[in-house]
């Protein structure tokens, strides 16, 4: 009982992750469905996405100012009437294209101040119920790609079973379920009950500061931000076309995603048992350095598919490493009256290049060919994660903290 309130936010991580996985396939598919244009489907698909990274900077200063249990409940309220809204106004006044983009962005908005709100409870919800950082931020991290794995198929059968305006109104249902968790079993902690003063653009320059003046937290934004590029890049782009080009398979494509997404959860897992007795700036750049550039190369050197999925069940391992042990470090590092600004800079700064990545990707496939983009990617992607090795900055990420807030 005394861990109930830490399961009930993870249970609400989870069902949330799980509606946004599915509104990003079911969204896409029922613009395709009702328009017949790729065209509209790729602009409302980037319209969620903008939303998020607009909405990832606002966050922070909101849940500061009305409290973190407040901001999750809302965020998957509105989640759930702005999904809601597009089936029932295409069946019932119509929904013309304009305001479809609208509530794609206004999707986009809802779901980062919840995110932001729900990470910003993680270290008075360990103070509270004793669990360890480690294995708090790998159930976390587990539960967010469990939901992920587990939403994608869900979505394609769901889909073709009710069609996408029915989902769409599941997905609803799933930030409903979401809300509903948080505001009965997780009481309020950290900063709810006294929030910082000042207006929005104070505290906003309140967590750009803390991150400007921690050395730390600096390089894991830059470095998160150049990661997540290339990331998007690879997802986006490169492992779309190498299976179009090189396997001549879409089923091929979805088959690495799942492997590599499988064995992501399976080193969150692992992480969660024996991450505590790791040294955590060793352990975060060699997750970064398996997982990272390799992927490239094994692409690159047009590994034929048996290969590449045996070699991405390892690679995946290193992924689960690499959340809890950016979680942890932010949770014991953080003061509490600047955390949720903190968190929300962080997020957008991770968010903020991804775009950027699949368009520049794009580009570089169409002027360079494949195999020389994949290099390029992977020699990038070598280079940013050699820095936790290199840099002393990085040295800090040992200093362990006991968790006191409540």
């Amino acid at each position: 009982m005394r861990r109930l309130p830490l399961v009930a936010l993870l249970a609400a991580v989870g069902l949330s992750a799980c509606g946004s996985v599915m509104t990003m396939l079911a969204v896409p598919w029922f613009v395709l469905a009702t328009t017949g244009s790729a065209a509209k489907t790729g602009l409302t698909a980037g319209a969620e996405v903008v939303g998020t990274v607009v909405a990832a900077l606002l966050a922070g200063p909101m849940v500061d100012r009305f409290g973190r249990r407040a901001v999750s409940v809302a965020s998957d309220l509105v989640a759930a009437a702005v999904v809601a809204m597009i089936p029932l106004l295409h069946a019932t006044v119509g929904l013309p294209f304009g305001a479809l983009i609208a509530l794609a962005v206004a999707l986009g908005m809802a779901s980062a101040p919840g995110t932001t709100a729900r990470k910003s409870m993680m270290p008075g919800l360990i103070a509270l119920t004793g669990v360890g950082g480690e294995r708090a931020a790998s159930g976390y991290d587990g539960v967010a790609r469990g939901a992920w794995m587990l939403g994608s198929p869900l979505a394609g059968v769901l889909i073709a079973v009710l069609g996408p305006q029915s989902v769409l109104l599941v997905d609803a249902a799933t930030f409903l379920a979401s809300a509903a968790l948080v505001r009965l079993f997780v009481p309020l902690v950290g900063g709810d009950a006294e929030p910082e003063s000042g207006g929005y653009l104070t505290r906003l320059r309140r967590g750009m500061a803390y991150v400007r003046g921690d050395r730390l937290m600096l390089w894991i934004v830059v470095m998160v931000s150049v990661t997540n590029l290339l990331d998007a890049a690879f997802y986006a782009v490169l492992m779309p076309v190498f299976a179009q080009d090189v396997l001549h398979s879409s089923i091929a494509l979805g088959v690495m995603s799942g492997v590599f997404s499988s064995a992501a959860l399976a080193g969150s897992l692992t992480f969660a048992v024996v991450g505590p007795r790791l040294p955590r700036r060793l352990t975060f750049a060699l997750a970064f350095l398996l997982s990272g550039a390799p992927r490239f190369v094994v692409l690159a050197l047009g590994t034929p598919l048996p290969l590449v999925l045996a070699l991405f069940a390892v690679l995946g391992l290193g992924v689960g490493a690499i959340n809890p042990l950016l979680g942890v470090t932010q949770y014991e590092r953080v003061p509490e009256s600047v955390l949720p600004m903190v968190v929300g800079v962080m997020y957008a700064g991770a968010y903020c290049g991804m775009p950027l990545g699949a368009a520049l990707a794009g580009l570089s496939v169409e002027a360079l060919g494949l195999t020389p983009t994949l290099w390029t990617a992977a020699t990038l992607y070598l280079a940013i994660t050699l820095a936790p090795l290199l840099a002393p900055t990085w040295r800090e990420m040992d200093n362990r903290k006991t968790l006191v807030r409540a």
